[in-house]
């Protein structure tokens, strides 16, 4: 079924099954009819029958006067058509490498969502051209840098905005680029290939286009999405890791964690427990009664993740169904004028959220490649072979630890909070700026380092756990890792003559998909999630 966008219903999973897998998407009737009252109030006012105090026509932002410091300025009524198109040409500046397509559907979607509620006076067939651009397989090429995230992703957007709005004797270059199964071309080639033409746009309508944090909202969500998936795996690995090093399983006892009761933590006690009910190697080091911080404290931290996640989750939501125009028009508001300029284009809330889930994600991959650094370090490892040799390829694992390090240095980089800066932009008009879009680029490769340091810790988990079992044949591992052991020994197959590197490769499906997950839980059940899905 395709999906029916209202403008306020629309949720994490949906969007992630229309930027990643294509599904359907249509523009509810009720939709259709809010976006035809705001529009006729628009037509009204560049017609000039919305009147002032004093009986002559209304300025209204963006519809008959200039943009951003030049909002005083009245635009001449024979030049209002070319007032939209002019803004998206000239704040299609954006440069650097293209966002990935996930994104850009994503972008796509978030924007029609937020125009199809009704408030932004544009017409609902320029809605309707950005859902076919979903529909027939158009994926707009967007840069992914040159948005400071407030007034909104206006760069990124504003090449949209080329896409949608070109006219037939625009030049190619002028019409912005966009893949079509695969294939990279201009925007005006893009449209013709699949069926679509582009829309002369009217007055409001560039600014309907470009005034809004879609660009930022569509990499947090993405990013939010993987990183609760992230942190089920990464509690999966801390159980295997633990039960490879002989843990002490009295730190996830559910008495203390009513002690300090944060929800995340006493999700990822219970899970440990769970995974390691029954097995034969945690609790046997005679006189041990507790661990390093790497393994004891994984509740703490991975508690803590969860419980960010569970707050950017919250902002990402609100952000999907928010409209975020300016200005904004509020037909049943009273009183002649019914347009509103506010500040909803600012990327701030967005832009915080993504610079917490970085952080939160940073300490998860920290966490790991300690875990992973006891499993190769041979004084560490409770008589562990040194570096892993003998299961891994060539002399060991040890480099994968590096490789480890090396990532979450990178993290603790890339983890400075974006949103503490601001550039004034516009000639001091914007004057204090999200850089949002910065955040939530960051927090995307924060999450991609993140998930193979997880990849590795799994990857020497598993090989710590394989030595344990040659040592000590019909040895019980937990009634969760035992599962997670062979699925990863199913997912690795032949190890002779790969590369760490390789095997690492191998490992990343685990750690983006759901197969581990699904094999854990057909053992024990639903895992505690601690966070809302």
């Amino acid at each position: 079924m395709s999906l029916q966008l209202d403008g306020t219903s629309l949720s994490l999973r949906e969007l992630a099954e229309v930027a990643r897998s294509r599904r359907l998407v249509a523009l509810a009737p009720g939709a259709w009819d809010e976006l035809k009252r705001s529009r006729a109030w628009v037509e009204a006012a560049v017609e000039g029958r919305v009147l002032d105090p004093d009986g002559q026509p209304s300025a209204i932002y963006g519809v008959n006067t200039g943009y951003g410091s030049l909002a005083r300025k009245r635009i001449p009524q024979e030049s209002l058509d070319e007032l939209s198109r002019n803004l998206i040409r000239s704040h299609a500046a954006g440069v650097g490498r293209p966002l990935p397509v996930d994104v850009a559907r994503a972008t796509v979607l978030l924007r029609a969502n937020a125009l199809s509620r009704g408030r932004s006076g544009c017409r609902p067939e320029l809605v309707q051209l950005l859902l076919e651009l979903l529909n027939r397989g158009v994926d707009p090429w967007l840069p992914s840098q040159g948005s400071c995230g407030s007034s909104g992703d206006l760069a990124p957007l504003s090449h949209l905005g080329l896409i949608l709005g070109h006219r037939p004797s625009d030049p190619p270059e002028e019409t912005g680029r966009a893949w079509v199964q695969g294939e990279l071309m201009s925007g005006c080639d893009a449209l013709a290939k699949v069926g679509l033409v582009p829309l002369q746009l009217g007055p409001k309508e560039g600014l309907a286009l470009n005034n809004g944090a879609q660009v930022t909202t569509a990499i947090a969500a993405l990013a939010v999405i993987d990183a609760v998936r992230l942190v089920q795996v990464a509690e999966i690995a801390a159980a295997l890791s633990i039960e490879a090093l002989r843990g002490v399983t009295r730190a996830f006892h559910p008495a203390v964690h009513e002690l300090r009761p944060y929800p995340g933590a006493i999700a990822c006690a219970d899970n440990l427990r769970r995974l390691l009910t029954g097995s034969e190697l945690v609790d046997t080091v005679p006189g041990k009664v507790q661990d390093a911080y790497a393994l004891r404290c994984t509740p703490q931290v991975l508690g803590s993740v969860r419980d960010t996640l569970r707050f950017v989750r919250q902002q990402v939501a609100i952000e999907l169904n928010a409209v975020t125009d300016n200005p904004v028009i509020l037909v049943d508001a009273p009183g002649h004028d019914k347009a509103f300029s506010a500040g909803l284009f600012h990327g701030e809330p967005v832009g915080m959220a993504a610079d917490f889930l970085k952080i939160a994600v940073c300490e998860l991959a920290s966490l790991a490649e300690r875990r992973l650094y006891r499993l190769t370090t041979g004084a560490l490892s409770v008589h562990l072979p040194a570096s892993l040799k003998g299961l891994g390829p060539g002399v060991g694992l040890l480099a994968l630890q590096t490789s480890a390090a090396a990532l979450v240095s990178e993290n603790k980089a890339l983890a400075w909070p974006a949103s503490v800066d601001s550039i004034p932009t516009c000639e001091d008009q914007e004057d204090h700026v999200a850089m949002s879009t910065t955040a939530a680029r960051r927090a995307a490769e924060v999450l991609q380092n993140a998930q193979r340091v997880v990849a590795i810790e799994l990857l020497c988990a598993h090989t710590a756990l394989s030595h344990r079992l040659r040592a000590e044949p019909g040895l019980n591992l937990g009634e969760g890792t035992y599962p997670a052991w062979l699925c990863i020994g199913e997912t690795l197959g032949d190890v002779d003559g790969a590369t760490p590197s390789e095997l690492v490769q191998r490992m990343e499906p685990l750690v983006t998909g759901p197969a581990l997950e699904d094999a854990v839980e057909g053992a024990v059940g639903g895992l505690s999630r601690g966070i809302a899905t």
